[in-house]
């Protein structure tokens, strides 16, 4: 009896190993690396409907391009397991995600064949081209290809690339990866059969042969041109890309081994800008991930044949609070209308778009325009309230400043995931955003301690005929019983929640609970400030005549947050007392479980308490 045969991801251990790999071998390691990615992901967590649907085009591009020295820039990054495993990563796949472990994204300190840190969306062909611009400068041949979906290229900076690289003829590929099925209808054997025909050498070098013959009889060249145009038209969706100066080849099925690698074989030898517009399934190969795409988006950990299932504990989520508050006040305020830029789930606004579709607006992957169209509804009576996560506000700065705080118009944003968000690391770490908000004129900057103030603070700053911002972080707070109305509180006024002597604690949003626990230890007060703009001046005084120390305590970046603020308002007065700031160090914080993150930073119930009791000693 035969010993079995040795798995042929086992003998992967780099890139080159895929080259000497037959098409059947290949697609049979397509299967092993998409088991691989099903059983590490179900142990750790992490994205997974995107990475299963990209095995087949993986696998691809590694055959075709000789990585590392071609650059592969994928866009956004969630869907480079399959990248990860294949590039000599695969025995530290159950660290993923991991405090000390790889990164969910792409990384160039954790892997040569990681081109570009990709956390945020549709950055991928601008930087490809950067890249291929480069290599034109050194002479090299080197290729740079940009894989993007199709969510991602409805955001305005791919379409800047484009452009920008339409007029660079750099040596540019860029591949859209389709995953919405929208244009299924044109996958099939007689589409790969077009796109391999007119990617190929032949009818390239006849294109380019008959571009330079009727270049000197412009209106045969003009009427040649648009031939050409209508003939690809029956058979694409359309000439969009060419017009930005790219050749359209496509779409072809992602999952099609042999179709992928010709045609990227036949586009590395053309010159100047190619676009190759492939479908794949999300979630392919698991038929849960398959049927649900959303839900699978990304999961925590679980059983294989069971599924993945959502839990939702006795605590709600700030973002749960906020998508019934979102829901109440809607009832409340026929104006109300709710904005997301492509986050309709990760923010809570499910049920607020099947109650209210014409006062819900997903703008799809555009900060930038959501900020400026909640601006022109402001403009217009209307009380928008826009939902973003803290790290993504970062995109649409100049919106906020221009269009809506220079204007001083009642724009609410709900500023979710602020602080560390664990496991998806820097990227998506909201470590800036009140260091950024606070410094921008007519802005009114609330910090919620728990959910119940969450609600409050959230009917508070909806009532402010001006421009502002509750930051919130992700997951649960202190267990407390949330009300059901729409109260509102003083602006600009904190509350003390624990009275004490020597040391007063001024802490902001997430942190009071730990600055709670910690002052047990030395019977130190502590405010819940509230609002980090305006801050409380009169109890920052009353606190400095009455305490020898503050302390600010917050989960944002040191330079220029909230104890900033704090020490600015004090100088200001001519106070003088020591003031000790506590909050994220200047650096971005890996990726990590939660707690240990803010265990590191000192930002915990017992960093804070080690803190306290040096300041007494």
């Amino acid at each position: 009896m035969s010993a079995p045969a040795t798995p042929l991801l086992d003998r992967i251990t780099s890139p080159a190993d895929l080259r000497s790999l037959s098409l059947e071998e290949l697609r049979a390691l397509a299967g092993e690396l998409r088991n691989d990615i099903i059983h590490s992901v179900s142990k750790t967590g992490g994205h997974f409907a995107s990475n299963l649907g990209v095995v087949e085009l993986t696998i691809a591009l590694h055959r075709v391009f000789d990585t590392p020295d071609e650059r592969l820039v994928w866009d956004v990054g969630h869907q480079t397991y399959a990248h990860k495993i294949l590039t000599g990563r695969r025995n530290r796949m159950p660290t993923l995600r991991q405090t000390d472990g790889l990164s969910g994204f792409p990384k160039r300190e954790e892997s040569p064949y990681d081109s570009f840190v990709a956390g945020h969306s549709s950055t991928s062909i601008s930087a490809a081209l950067g890249m291929a611009i480069a290599a034109k400068r050194a002479e090299s041949n080197r290729r740079a290809v940009a894989i993007i979906g199709d969510g991602a290229m409805s955001a305005g900076m791919a379409f800047e690339a484009l452009n920008n690289a339409g007029a660079a003829d750099a040596n540019l590929i860029v591949v859209l990866n389709d995953n919405e099925m929208s244009i299924s209808n044109n996958v099939g054997a007689l589409s790969n059969y077009l796109t391999r025909l007119l990617s190929g050498r032949f009818y390239n070098t006849m294109r380019r042969q008959g571009e330079k013959i009727l270049a000197t009889l412009p209106p045969l060249y003009e009427l040649a041109r648009r031939a050409e145009e209508h003939m690809k038209g029956m058979v694409t969706p359309s000439t969009l890309f060419e017009e930005f100066g790219f050749n359209y080849y496509g779409p072809i099925d992602g999952h099609d081994l042999p179709t992928l690698i010709t045609t990227l074989a036949n586009l590395k030898k053309l010159e100047g800008p190619q676009l190759l517009h492939v479908v794949t399934k999300k979630g392919k190969g698991y038929e849960p991930a398959e049927c649900e795409p959303t839900l699978y988006h990304g999961v925590g950990k679980f059983k294989v044949e069971a599924g993945f299932e959502t839990t939702t504990g006795n605590q709600p989520t700030y973002t749960e609070v906020f998508g019934q508050w979102l829901l109440d006040q809607a009832a409340a305020d026929p104006r109300l209308y709710a904005i997301t830029p492509a986050m309709s789930e990760g923010s809570g606004m499910v049920a607020f778009a099947e109650r209210h579709p014409g006062r819900y607006f997903d703008v799809g992957i555009a900060e930038q325009h959501a900020l400026t169209f909640a601006a022109g509804l402001a403009c217009e009576g209307v009380k928008p309230v826009v939902a973003i996560y803290s790290t993504f506000l970062q995109r649409a700065y100049d919106q906020l400043i221009h269009d809506i705080a220079l204007q001083n118009l009642p724009v609410l944003l709900a500023v979710d995931r602020g602080g560390l968000v664990g496991a998806d690391g820097p990227t998506h770490a909201g470590a800036f955003d009140l260091s950024f908000l606070r410094c921008i004129p007519n802005m009114i900057i609330a910090a919620p301690s728990d959910a119940a103030e969450c609600r409050r603070l959230l009917s508070t700053c909806y009532q402010h005929p001006g421009p502002t911002a509750v930051r919130y972080p992700r997951g649960a707070g202190p267990a407390v019983e949330v009300p059901a109305d729409l109260d509102t509180v003083p602006i600009g006024k904190g509350v003390v929640r624990r009275h004490g002597k020597e040391i007063a604690i001024l802490a902001f949003g997430s942190r009071v609970a730990a600055a709670l626990t910690a002052a047990e230890a030395v019977n130190a007060t502590v405010v819940d400030m509230r609002f980090v703009k305006p801050l409380d001046i009169d109890l920052i005084l009353a606190l400095a005549e009455t305490h020898r120390t503050l302390v600010t305590v917050e989960e944002n970046a040191l330079a220029g947050g909230a104890g900033s603020a704090v020490a600015e308002a004090l100088t200001a007065r001519g106070i003088t007392i020591p003031v000790h700031h506590l909050g994220l160090p200047d650096r971005f914080i890996e990726h990590g479980d939660p707690q240990t993150l803010l265990t590191r930073c000192g930002l915990d119930a017992s960093g804070i308490e080690n803190r306290l009791h040096a300041l007494l000693d």
